[in-house]
This record gives structure tokens, C-alpha cells and sequence, in this order.
């Protein structure tokens, strides 16, 4: 008999009804030859300080750093009944296999193993490996079950996560509430994450704007415009000098040529429903998830925006079902296929059964996003949006003054961008001019301008930033998940933590840091607010992953910093 275990519910009785698990029972279900039961998240935790030494009890300078040889786990007090049920599904005589259909990521990893190994369940391991819930796609992940070894590198990359987290939350949380005597905590995304909203703010308060000027020259059909000029007596001086006839000196008349971006990973789709939908990322995930739940589009977590080779045919046949015509791009189709960009997963993707059948009835929130999911599709599988542009420059004392025109030649992808948004792409039509033509100037004005300030992080530009942390200094073509901070499938965790824990706060659209927030980062020691620093380790756990970089020494790494940062304010 087959154990298998899901990560949700809902994703065990999906996976019990393709294999024929059809008798229920109190937190599984079985038949067939199958035993289908499922986590409820993360059912073991890390246990805490005081579990190591009573002491710890209490928070006291002293008594750091803490730094267990080896670490314990504990069942979570919420979810006792459903282990209690798992470890004795996992020690039946019955039972001669496991199969993992946590969802097949690092923390899905990490779901299983911690039960399975708290259970000290030594029977073999199969993963359950599919980027969809479609009965068929479960179905070839059963008849092609992946063996657990193949997985070691990956749990190992999990597990020093979490002790990282740990590691840094729990000594440098006591350490500065310890210092400063107030409640403080400290994290290895959570704090750099603050930083640079913190940063953000800072440069904004410390901004002072300054004025600059242009010149605006009139003429019967469109207005011509200087660069910036600093004074305003210069500024004057060139509005008063200008003739009642201007000979235009050069016209640029050119064909712009946008390609559509790639298809969506997690984080891509989280900024564009920020941006037309004000969906926080918290908000994206839960609702992808439920589509992903319900059979509708692919798995969530995803760090890709491109597909595989093998996946043409069914491409094809997504697109063949779309009854609204589309000028239909070969070129711009091939380019999302991709095997060497996809690592654990591929972009985000209506389902094929979505895409035949329709979503059916979806609560709006829900409805919006699959229809995003299924316009970038369309988008790019479309052709390229085509613009006309013309730029007419006149030379008058030294000053250029210039004027910028657009039109749309073939909307091409942008057809169903513009779905999304809340107005037409604006066309600037200007007349056609010629070198050498005279331009009659009907008046001109001295418009003042203010440089502008950095603007606030928005979710949108928060997972950007959060996503380029430390790209700089990575080799190029580098995946994702392998730079920034955190991954595509814990920033909204990060963001929704922060905003919990008092540090930020919404201000509409706008993330800001609170005068808590602003006080944890003046405190912390650089190396651990630094998003450079957290960066890197991300990046050593994806080599963990790829069993390229040992595990003891990423956290032996840690453990000194810790310990060096503890000395120094013990001495």
C-alpha cells in the first residue's frame, strides 16, 4: 500500500479521487491501494530557546548567543491531531512507500520531511513532482513518481533556511530588545526588506526640490520645449529673444518596435495585479492558489516566466481554443519556450481544461487574476506592438527645443494589455515637417518645474526591489530564486509579517516605515539590514539545493557573525 501525503486538504482529495482513494475517513481517505492524507501546513516547528536550557526562558545579554549543536522540532499545538493521525498512517504495516505531494518546492519539502522524520518513519520516499492539479497531470506524476533521494539537496537547502531564520531571529531579537529594552524583532529577510523601505523614505524626507525652468515656444498646431535650465534669468532672456520664425533643423521619424514580456512567474504576476488591480501580494498568492486548487491554472510558487520544449503541443492546442481572433506571432510563441530558463517549475498558465471549458463561476478577485493569466498567454503568443515616432528639433541660440510625436501602426499584444488599464495608449499627432522648413512661432513661454523626489515603495516596486537585491554582484542569466531576498514564494509573507509586526503601514498604495520601523534599522548592525548580505545567502541555498555549497558551512558562517556581533556588545 502507497502512503501519500499533500500539503493541503483540498490537494489530497484531488489526488485521492484521480487514484481511487474514494473511502473517507477521519483525516484521510483510502482505496485502491492508496492512502491519501495531507499536513495542514507546517505541522513540526523548531522549538523554541527555552526547550534547550530553562533559562532561556527569560531574555538576558548574557545568556547569548544561542547556538544549539543540535536543533529541536516540535508538533504545533494547532495541529496535533492531524500529526498524531499521519505518524500512525506512516508506521503501518501496510504501508511500504511514501509518496511526498507536498507541493513540490523547497517548503513543501520541508512540510514532509519534518513529519515524516519526527514520525522516525524510515520507509522510501517517492516526490509527487507536477506544476498542475488537472486529474490528468496527477495522473502522470503517479505513473512517474520521482525517487526521494533525488531530493536530498533540496530538503538540506530547506532545513538551512529555517535554521537561519531561527538562528538570526531568536539571538538578535533578544540582543537589541535586550540593548534597548523594548520589544524588538529581528530578521533574516524581514530586517533588510525594512532597510531599504526605511532607505526609501529617508532619501524622500531629506529631499529638498529645486526649481528649474523651460522654455515652451507655441506654434498653430503643437508647442516645442527646451531642456532643463537652471536660472531663471537665462530662461527669460531666451523666451524674450525668440524670432516669429524658426527653421526646423531636424526631424527623426522612426518605427518602435515592442516585443511582449515573458509569460508570468509569481512575483511578475504579484506587481501587475498590484498595479491595475491594488492586489497586495499576500492577496495575488491567495487567490492563485485557490485557481490552482480548483484546476485552473498552473502551480503557483513558480520562479520562471518561460515554458519547456514539450510543452508546444499543448500551447497549441490552449490556443486553438480561443475564439476571439489574434494575429498570432510564430516568432514571439517560440521565444517563451525555454528549457534552459526553467528551473523547478514553469511560468504561470491557464489550465487546458480552463482554457476548453472556461473558468465557470469565480468570486471577481479570482476572476480578474485568471483573466490577467490568460491575457499574458495571448499576449504572448501576439504580435509586436508597432508605433510610429517622430521627434522635431529647431536650434535657436545655442537651445534646442524639441517636440516628440506617436502613433499606433498595429497594436499587436497590446490589445490585450490595454484591457488592464485605465486608458487608451495616448497618440501625439504632429504635423509633417521637413528639415529646412520655416516654423511660424505664434508665442513662447518660461514654465517653472521642481525636481522630484525617489517616490514611495508600492508592493509593485517593493517585489521588484526585493527581487534585484543583490543582483549587481551575481553572475548574469542566474535564475530568480537564486538573487534577491527571500523567494517568489515568501515576499508576500515578508510584507504582510512587517505590516503585523508594526515596522510598516500602508498608506494607500504606499509602503512606509513607522517610527518602530525607523528606530529597528538606526539599531541594527549593517551586515544584517544589508539586502546585499541577505542576497548572498540566498544564493548559497540555491547552491545548497543544486548540492553545490555545503550546508554546515553556510550556517557555520552565520553562527560567526552572530557570535561576532554578540562579543562586541558583551565586551
Amino acid at each position: 500500500m502507497k502512503l501519500i501525503i499533500a500539503e493541503k486538504p483540498s490537494v489530497a482529495l484531488s489526488i485521492a479521487k484521480v487514484v481511487g482513494a474514494k473511502c473517507r475517513k477521519d483525516g484521510y481517505a483510502e482505496g485502491n491501494g492508496y492512502v491519501v492524507s495531507w499536513c495542514v501546513g507546517h505541522l513540526i516547528q523548531m522549538a523554541s530557546p527555552d526547550k534547550y536550557d530553562e533559562k532561556y526562558a527569560k531574555w538576558n545579554l548574557k545568556d547569548l548567543p544561542i547556538l544549539p549543536n543540535d536543533f529541536k522540532y516540535e508538533v504545533s499545538k494547532n495541529t496535533k491531531k492531524q500529526y498524531g493521525i499521519l505518524k500512525k498512517l506512516l508506521n503501518l504495516k501496510e504501508v511500504d512507500t511514501v509518496v511526498n505531494a507536498c507541493d513540490a518546492g523547497r517548503e513543501g519539502e520541508l512540510i514532509f520531511r519534518l513529519v515524516y522524520e519526527q514520525a522516525q518513519c524510515t520507509k522510501p520516499i517517492k516526490r509527487l513532482w507536477i506544476s498542475s492539479m488537472e486529474d490528468e497531470a496527477i495522473r502522470k506524476g503517479i505513473e512517474n513518481l520521482e525517487s526521494g533521494k533525488d531530493f536530498e539537496d533540496l530538503f538540506e537547502s530547506a532545513k538551512s533556511r529555517a535554521i537561519a531564520d531561527w538562528l538570526v531571529g531568536m539571538n538578535l531579537s533578544r540582543l537589541y530588545s535586550c540593548l534597548y529594552n523594548q520589544n524588538y524583532s529581528v530578521g533574516r529577510v524581514q530586517t533588510p526588506t525594512l532597510s531599504m523601505i526605511a532607505e526609501r523614505d529617508n532619501e524622500i524626507s531629506a529631499f529638498i526640490k529645486e526649481p528649474y525652468y523651460v522654455v515652451e515656444i507655441m506654434t498653430d498646431e503643437f508647442s516645442l520645449s527646451t531642456e532643463r535650465i537652471d536660472s531663471k534669468e537665462i530662461a527669460e532672456q531666451l523666451s524674450n529673444l525668440v524670432p516669429e520664425e524658426l527653421i526646423v533643423t531636424e526631424v527623426i521619424n522612426k518605427e518602435k518596435i515592442t516585443k511582449p514580456e515573458p509569460l508570468f512567474d509569481l512575483t511578475a504576476l504579484q506587481r501587475a495585479a498590484n498595479r491595475f488591480f491594488g492586489f497586495s501580494a499576500k492577496q495575488t498568492l491567495d487567490y492563485l492558489q485557490s485557481l490552482y486548487e480548483k484546476k485552473l491554472v498552473t502551480y503557483p510558487r513558480t520562479d520562471s516566466r518561460y515554458l519547456t520544449d514539450d510543452m508546444k503541443d499543448t500551447v497549441a492546442e490552449m490556443l486553438s481554443t480561443v475564439s476571439e481572433g489574434f494575429k498570432r506571432d510564430a516568432k514571439n510563441l517560440d521565444s517563451i519556450f525555454k528549457n534552459e530558463k526553467v528551473s523547478d517549475h514553469h511560468a504561470i498558465l491557464p489550465t487546458l481544461v480552463a482554457m476548453k471549458n472556461g473558468p465557470g463561476s469565480l468570486p471577481s478577485s479570482e476572476q480578474k487574476l485568471y483573466d490577467l493569466i490568460k491575457a499574458k498567454l495571448l499576449m504572448c503568443a501576439s504580435s509586436n506592438l508597432i508605433e510610429s515616432t517622430t521627434k522635431v528639433m529647431v536650434e535657436f541660440d545655442g537651445f534646442i527645443f524639441s517636440a516628440s510625436g506617436k502613433s499606433v501602426l498595429d497594436e499587436g499584444f497590446f490589445r490585450f494589455m490595454k484591457l488592464f488599464l485605465n486608458s487608451e495608449k495616448k497618440e501625439v499627432i504632429l504635423p509633417k515637417l521637413s528639415e529646412g522648413d520655416l516654423l511660424p512661432i505664434k508665442g513662447s513661454i518660461v514654465r517653472q518645474k521642481f525636481t522630484q523626489p525617489p517616490k514611495h515603495f508600492t508592493e509593485e516596486t517593493l517585489l521588484k526591489a526585493m527581487e534585484l537585491a543583490g543582483a549587481e554582484d551575481i553572475e548574469k542569466g542566474i535564475e530568480v530564486e537564486r538573487k534577491g531576498l527571500g523567494t517568489p514564494a515568501t515576499r508576500a509573507g515578508v510584507i504582510e509579517n512587517l505590516i503585523y509586526k508594526g515596522f510598516i503601514e500602508r498608506d494607500k498604495k504606499n509602503l512606509l516605515a513607522t517610527h518602530k520601523g525607523m528606530s529597528l534599522i538606526t539599531i541594527v548592525s549593517e551586515e544584517f539590514r544589508s539586502p546585499k548580505k541577505t542576497a548572498e545567502w540566498e544564493m548559497k541555498l540555491s547552491k545548497i539545493a543544486d548540492g553545490k555549497e555545503s550546508s554546515k558551512d553556510f550556517l557555520k558562517d552565520i553562527e560567526r557573525d552572530i557570535s561576532n556581533l554578540v562579543n562586541h556588545y558583551q565586551k
